[in-house]
């Protein structure tokens, strides 16, 4: 049964789901274990059967294994999703080594993508991220040919500067901006936000939980093999401090009748219809509370508290999001 409805990504975009599935977290990526197989196929056709339409990947993901995974999740209901992919990072051994972002390069993973999805197009194809070793014009000029070529249907970028996002824009129509995004992280709402909202371009949140900070569950100190430790945010005396202030939040959760992930992919969710939330799960038994995540509402005090709780500088420290 279909429970999610739909929103136009950008003014001028196709219709995608309000809520995201990011499938990252499937594959190995950063040293982390390959779920099971057959668990994240069926938790992406039972994201598809409710409604969610939205599969983001990475053609690094896993060395291209989430690209295939999706492949045999959509096998005989193409029509049903709509897939978002990320090009551009080199992994080895599983660390990455930087960006290749040339025009031949771009060529060269598309076909890639292609065959390990199983499919004839990608619906948004974006540039991971940008280090300025390739011009700008070439990076969205190469994917804006894909478009025309029949290989790629919308063009979307992926933790950018708003400037970048001008000047991306100026070249060829940006369909989505992909960014995190959550209550403690909000760095982006200076400049970046209000210039996707002003260029009509649609906004894919991920990281709803900064990496999470907000789902009530981190204890100080983290595990010694921890990523997160590399990161001020989850250190010493800024994680204590910023447990703290998520107590508050742990609180409202309470009162509402709702765990601090769903508030906070609920927060997500209400900055706006041209934002969707990206949520990665891996398991079936997510999605129910992750869609239930979507109806909760949040009153004119409630959203006032929360503005002054985690407004801009209250949660101590830098996070990779923050470079």
């Amino acid at each position: 049964m279909k429970t999610i409805k739909q929103i136009k990504l950008g003014e001028n975009g196709p219709l995608v789901s309000k809520l995201g599935l990011g499938c990252m977290r499937m594959s190995t990526v950063w040293g982390s274990p390959t779920n099971d197989e057959n668990e994240s196929i069926a938790t992406i056709q039972a994201a598809l059967d409710s409604g969610i339409n939205f599969l983001n990947t990475g053609d690094f993901y896993g060395a291209g294994h989430n690209e295939m995974l999706i492949g045999k999740a959509i096998k005989g209901r193409r029509d049903d999703a709509f897939i978002s992919v990320k090009f551009g990072a080199i992994f080895y051994g599983g660390q990455m080594l930087g960006l290749d972002l040339r025009p031949i390069a771009i060529k060269n993973f598309i076909n890639y993508s292609l065959v390990r999805l199983g499919i004839d197009t990608i619906d948004l194809y974006q540039p991971c991220r940008l280090d300025n070793s390739v011009p700008l014009e070439d990076v969205i000029g190469t994917v804006a040919d894909l478009i025309k070529e029949g290989k790629v249907r919308h063009l979307g970028v992926s933790e950018i500067t708003a400037a970048q996002l001008r000047e991306a824009n100026q070249i060829y129509p940006v369909s989505a901006l992909e960014i995190g995004y959550s209550l403690a992280d909000r760095q982006i709402e200076k400049d970046l936000l209000p210039t996707a909202k002003e260029l009509g371009i649609g906004v894919v949140a991920f990281a709803n939980t900064a990496e999470g900070l907000l789902t009530g569950e981190l204890k100080a100190p983290l595990a010694a093999n921890d990523y997160r430790n590399h990161f001020s945010r989850f250190q010493g005396v800024n994680l204590i401090k910023n447990l703290e202030k998520v107590e508050v939040f742990k609180q409202m959760a309470q009162e509402k009748g709702c765990t601090p992930t769903q508030l906070a992919i609920a927060w997500v969710n209400a900055q706006g219809d041209h934002i969707m939330p990206l949520v990665s799960m891996s398991r079936r038994s997510r999605l129910p509370e992750n869609i239930q995540a979507m109806s909760i509402e949040f009153s004119l005090e409630e959203m006032s508290m929360l503005d002054i709780e985690f407004s801009q500088g209250a949660i101590l420290g830098s996070t990779y999001l923050q470079r």
